[in-house]
């Protein structure tokens, strides 16, 4: 495989696993209400995407920051969303 090919691979793997906190998000805002979501689960999983997000850069990997960076994005919605429907 190519290098080029390997990149849409992992660009394709990041879209669908990034996109998939979208509507999530949009429940949330649309229920005004995140407490289903546990403050634990929000810091492991900020913590393990930032980390990610380190990663790629670390490593040159656009589909690794790219995924990682709109994930981040998105679980801070969800953290600002939580902190405003207390």
């Amino acid at each position: 495989m190519t290098p080029h090919t390997i990149d849409l691979i992992g660009m394709a793997a990041g879209s669908f696993t990034t996109l998939s906190f979208v509507p999530q998000v949009w429940k949330t805002y649309r229920r005004k209400s995140a407490g289903d979501f546990s403050w634990g689960y929000l810091l492991a999983f900020t913590t393990g995407l930032a980390l990610w997000l380190w990663y790629g850069l670390l490593i040159y990997s656009m589909p690794v920051i790219v995924a990682n960076a709109v994930a981040l994005f998105l679980l801070a919605a969800l953290v600002g969303l939580k902190v405003k429907y207390r």
